[in-house]
């Protein structure tokens, strides 16, 4: 598998982002290695908060909610996806899928760092990959909260704004991974922040991963992981550790998708489920700080 690394140089100075890098090296599927990025701050003996990005963002979106969750005395770790920000990026469309995605994230989090007593926050992808990780090791966890993502299984029809965002995604010609994430913001982010974002993507070769991981979205009964997603539903009802919605009021692509895991995981009953308002699609962006004090108060109430 050829693979391209993102030269360090590309992440110097980052407005609000001076955190200290982590690597590993986990198998590519291949015979080969990838050697994949994470965060991890605050106290190590702490119990971990796992964060997990979507697309096409990376780590540096979860810099305004890092600092305030390791003060309030928790392990944060933040990993970079494969294809993402400083990890390892395949080169060929082909070389990804949903699968491997799950594959690639479940060796670093189970078999390179080991981490139990986890609480999990995943968002758009983050969300699709993270639930399918809960989902087979449950025992690892000890809360989930998601936030503008879901696990479909394409037995119903995904929205409006999904679809042609799918389509864009695999049709446009130029694909401005800065400009995509300032789109799903309600306020404009600074230049030097949609820089940022475009910080992991020197070129568009480096873009594989982000041009087509939205095509791997369930959307059809018989998609590839249509069944294994369905089987992660199946987990979920059973699944009674505190399981908290955290969605934002004004994201079109998500909107509603809170509803089945509120209805379906018996943990997520009597949770005090929020509304992030004034927030869209990338509300780590729009609302971080508070979005970090409800998964602080998450952990204390549970």
């Amino acid at each position: 598998m050829k693979t391209l690394r993102t030269p360090d140089e590309r992440f110097a100075d980052l407005p609000g982002y001076d955190f200290e890098p982590h690597y590993t090296d986990i198998p590519d599927g291949e015979g080969g290695s990838l050697r994949v990025h994470y965060i991890d701050e605050g106290p190590p003996d702490a119990d971990p908060v796992l964060l997990l990005h979507g697309e096409p963002s990376w780590a540096y979106l979860y810099r305004h909610m890092i600092r305030p969750l390791a003060d309030a005395g928790h392990r944060v770790v933040v990993p970079d996806q494969v294809g993402f920000g400083r990890s390892d990026k395949p080169a060929e469309q082909s070389d990804y899928s949903y699968a491997r995605h799950v594959t690639w994230m479940s060796s670093l989090v189970f078999d390179a760092l080991d981490l139990s007593e986890i609480t999990f926050f995943g968002q758009d992808w983050g969300g699709l990959i993270g639930l399918r990780l809960v989902t087979a090791q449950p025992e690892r966890f000890a809360r989930v909260a998601v936030s503008n993502t879901g696990l479909p299984t394409g037995d119903r029809s995904p929205s409006d704004a999904f679809m042609a965002w799918q389509k864009f995604s695999q049709t446009s010609p130029v694909f401005p991974i800065g400009d995509i994430v300032n789109g799903g913001c309600l306020a404009d982010l600074e230049p030097a922040v949609v820089a940022a974002y475009n910080a992991p993507f020197p070129d568009d070769s480096y873009k594989s991963g982000a041009r087509i991981w939205p095509s791997f979205v369930c959307t059809s009964p018989d998609d590839p992981e249509a069944q294994p997603n369905r089987e992660a539903w199946g987990v979920l009802q059973q699944f009674d550790k505190p399981f908290l919605c955290c969605f934002s009021d004004q994201d079109p692509v998500t909107a509603g998708a809170d509803k089945p895991f509120r209805h379906v995981v018996p943990g997520a009953q009597d949770q005090a489920h929020v509304t992030i308002e004034g927030a869209a699609h990338f509300l780590q962006e729009d609302k971080g700080p508070e979005l970090a004090q409800v998964l602080i108060d998450f952990i204390d109430a549970n």
